[in-house]
Order: C-alpha cells, then sequence, then structure tokens
C-alpha cells in the first residue's frame, strides 16, 4: 500500500556540482525536496520506489547506477545500496531517476529501494495499472516522484514561451495542493506535454492511481516549492 509520496522537480542543476556558481539559485528547492523526502521516511515505508520519466517503461533494481557525466561532472550515483553478493544493474538509469537517487542519498535511506522509468505518452489506463503494481510491492510503500512541469514559461526557457504554460503550471500546482479530486493529472493531455516539454505527466498519474479514493480523503497534501526558475515550472510536493 502507497502511504507517503515526495514529488521533486528533476533538473541535473538541482545537484550542486553540476550547476556550478548558480547552485544557490536553487537552495529553497533542494531544501523543500529534503523536507518531502524526509516526510516519506517518517511514513516508515518497507520499500521507496523512484519514479521518472524515460524513453522506455522498465524497473531498475538496487544498485543500478546513474552518471552526471554528460553534464559536466564525473560523478555516479547508485539507487541504494547495491545488496552484498550482487552485480551493479547493467541499464543505467535516466536522468530523473539519477536524480532521485541523489537526493534519496541525501536522506541516508538505507531500506530497500527500486527504480520505475517510465515513458511519457502513456495513458491514464497504463500509468494507472503500473501504480496499482508498485503500491503492492510491499505493505508500506513510499514513492519519490521526479518530473517538472512545462518548460515554456520564458523566451529563454528550454522550449521557448508558450502562453499556455503558465495556466498549465498553475493547473499542476493546484492538483498536487488539493490531491486532484477533480483527475487533472489523468486529463493532462500527452500531446499537450511533449508540445510544453513536461517531463512529470506519467510519474504523476502513476502517483495519483496509486493512492485509492478512501486514502486519498485522509491524506495531508502540500506544496513545499512552486516556482519557474529558468522558465521551467519547478514544483516540490508532499502527500502522506
Amino acid at each position: 500500500m502507497l502511504v507517503a509520496a515526495a514529488v521533486c522537480p528533476c533538473p541535473p542543476l538541482l545537484v550542486p556540482e553540476v550547476a556550478a556558481g548558480a547552485a544557490p539559485e536553487l537552495d529553497a528547492a533542494r531544501a523543500a525536496c529534503d523536507e518531502a523526502v524526509r516526510e516519506v521516511l517518517a511514513a516508515r515505508p518497507d520499500l521507496i520506489v523512484v519514479v521518472g520519466e524515460g524513453p522506455v517503461s522498465r524497473t531498475h533494481e538496487q544498485g543500478a547506477v546513474g552518471s552526471f557525466r554528460p553534464f559536466g561532472v564525473d560523478r555516479e550515483v547508485r539507487l541504494g545500496t547495491l545488496p552484498e553478493g550482487a552485480e551493479t544493474p547493467r541499464e543505467p538509469l535516466p536522468l530523473s531517476l539519477t536524480v532521485g537517487a541523489w537526493l534519496l542519498d541525501r536522506s541516508d535511506w538505507t531500506g530497500p529501494v527500486l527504480g520505475y522509468e517510465v515513458q511519457g505518452d502513456l495513458s491514464w489506463t497504463a500509468n494507472g495499472e503500473h501504480g496499482t503494481h508498485l503500491a503492492n510491492r510491499a505493505d508500506r510503500v513510499g514513492f519519490l516522484v521526479m518530473g517538472d512541469g512545462t518548460a515554456c514559461r520564458s523566451l529563454k526557457a528550454p522550449g521557448y514561451l508558450d502562453e499556455r504554460a503558465e495556466g498549465v503550471d498553475a493547473g499542476i500546482a493546484e492538483a498536487l495542493r488539493n490531491g486532484d479530486p477533480d483527475g487533472f493529472f489523468a486529463g493532462l493531455d500527452a500531446d499537450l506535454a511533449r508540445e510544453l516539454k513536461i517531463s512529470g505527466r506519467s510519474p504523476w498519474q502513476v502517483m495519483t492511481a496509486a493512492f485509492d479514493e478512501n486514502q486519498n480523503q485522509n491524506q495531508n497534501h502540500r506544496v513545499l516549492y512552486e516556482d519557474a526558475p529558468y522558465g521551467v515550472g519547478y514544483f516540490v510536493a508532499s502527500w502522506s
């Protein structure tokens, strides 16, 4: 059963070594991410699942490795601790799970962990099935959900300026703030998400589906950070 979830953005600039001189600009986002992860750990999960977008949908076992070398930093990060006697999984982590593994490492979590890479264009039905399956991997499951909002909030944004972006990000923030009772995430169109360069669509759908209606009525939903530095919508939230 899913007992808590932390929602965090996944830009490589969240990692101070990658951001270098620009690192202080995301200090507030890092602090919010740390708080959201601590709240997941406070729920005493038996397993933490890190969920993030990638080219294919697949599971990454504990001990899988991701790298920040493509961003000019010779640093690797491991998803949890490699079990004794096990070999490092061959498939590398996508960026979203690499940043998630880095956040989890900051929390000093030493328990079981699993990575789930999900394609961004999957249907709500498919993501819902995956969310339900992941939530049943242990009696008490915590999610660390990695994903960004639109990347079109300014002229210098990665996707340039799109007038639709601000309204979509406002909808994302509201859904995170109130537990999405109106099904905003379920209705978030894959084509629109691709046009606005949203990387959180599928991960948020996986999370939303993993909580059943009875749980949702008793949840505490909080948005800990909401901003658009560099023209990209970043959100940190806690569902517990």
